[in-house]
């Protein structure tokens, strides 16, 4: 899964280790979720998009693929 986490982080001049910590998550859980090798839960998702004050579509980019499952 894509996501703009990265791109948002960066416009704010957060490092990942700061957004790591607002959202009590690992650095490596930023980190894969920037690489697109981990999938945040529903939950995190939520709190992510919160933090940068913005919706879980525009953070997160979903395939159609995806949706089927």
């Amino acid at each position: 899964m894509q996501t703009k986490i990265q791109k948002l982080r960066k416009e704010r001049r957060i490092t990942q280790s700061e957004l790591a910590d607002a959202l009590d998550v690992t650095r490596q859980t930023i980190i894969s979720l920037e690489n697109g090798k981990y999938k945040a839960s529903l939950v995190l998702a939520h709190k992510i998009a919160q933090y940068f004050e913005t919706t879980i579509e525009e953070v997160f980019i979903f395939e159609e693929d995806e949706n089927l499952c």
